[in-house]
């Protein structure tokens, strides 16, 4: 290989080095490790990366490396005796680390899995390989809530009776529409439909979410409760602009909290609680808000109440 371009030389330093340049130095050379053995250290930079390490920890599996250190295959280093390595030096830590103690904590992501089973198979490390493929297995992405979507009034009917827990419906057909949408209306419609995916994701294992594309609204949200509907929260009218008629979609999430909490209050008691439906209760006599300071004040009303709930009842956490 000829030195003309290579990578820029890198003085060792106590961390790793995130960009490396592509830069005219002096020429590398090559060399094995033949005969070379015990604890000596060498320097290896990966990438950009530095580490210091043992031939004895680099020749202990029968890997890539291996090959590498025990002279069955030239080395490249620079003048100062760095050994390059041209693969990403991310997880050369992990990698290290594996051939070191036999085992290594593996990254939280999915995605960092990959990536550190990309550089096991590069270094031909089988049973890191093998680590990381059941790690990807046992950590398969589940959905964290299963969200049934009728079909037919007979199948609404089915579902919500059947279910001991309340149930949370909304209807969302944007086709039903006769006329034309306000300026706000699409965007208060996706709202619509955001606040129900984030309660479901809340509170799957509390209450039924389901969806209705079949139905003659528009967007509606219908809450039931030991079988029998208690509300219904109907988020589309009719306006009039100066010539015509238009459809008006509307985002009344405290509304839709509030009615929410109520649902909940027949999880498990046979009747509703009093205290609770008072604490759900709007105060007549109390200023009025604006429908965003209310919705505020309701979320963390069910926050706390919730948690009273559960410390009182089998300690579970409410979900966020």
């Amino acid at each position: 290989m000829s030195g003309e371009s290579c990578l820029h030389q890198l003085q060792p330093q106590t961390g790793p080095i995130v960009s490396v340049s592509s830069v005219a130095c002096p020429k590398t050379n090559t060399c094995n490790y033949r005969g070379v053995t015990g604890n000596k250290y060498v320097q290896l930079n990966v990438g950009g990366n530095l580490y210091y390490s043992t031939l004895q920890v680099l020749t202990r599996q029968d890997t890539l490396l291996r090959s590498m250190f025990s002279g069955k295959m030239e080395v490249l280093t620079d003048k100062e005796g760095w050994i390059l390595i041209d693969r990403c030096g991310k997880h050369f830590g992990s990698i290290l680390s594996y051939l070191r103690d036999g085992f290594v904590t593996l990254p939280k992501s999915r995605h960092g899995i990959m990536e550190l089973l990309a550089e096991a198979k590069y270094y031909q490390i089988q049973g890191l390989i093998d680590l990381c493929q059941r790690a990807l297995q046992d950590n398969e992405e589940k959905a964290l809530c299963v969200i049934p979507v009728i079909t037919s009034p007979k199948e609404e009917e089915r579902l919500i009776q059947g279910c001991v827990r309340p149930v949370v419906k909304l209807l969302y057909n944007r086709g039903n529409n006769k006329y034309s949408y306000t300026s706000n209306s699409d965007d208060n419609l996706l709202k619509n439909i955001e606040l129900f995916e984030k309660l479901s994701l809340s509170y799957s294992s509390r209450v039924l979410f389901i969806k209705d594309v079949i139905g003659d609204e528009i967007c509606c949200w219908s809450f039931y409760g030991q079988s029998r509907k208690l509300a219904e929260v109907c988020c589309t009218s009719i306006v009039y602009a100066t010539e015509k008629k238009q459809t008006k979609v509307e985002f009344p999430e405290a509304r839709i909290y509030e009615e929410t909490l109520n649902a909940l209050l027949y999880e498990t008691l046979p009747v509703p609680d009093n205290s609770l439906l008072e604490a759900t209760r709007r105060r007549n006599n109390c200023c009025s808000h604006s429908e965003e300071e209310e919705a505020v004040e309701l979320r963390e009303r069910v926050r706390h109440i919730h948690i009273k709930r559960y410390s009182t009842y089998d300690d579970r956490p409410l979900g966020h």
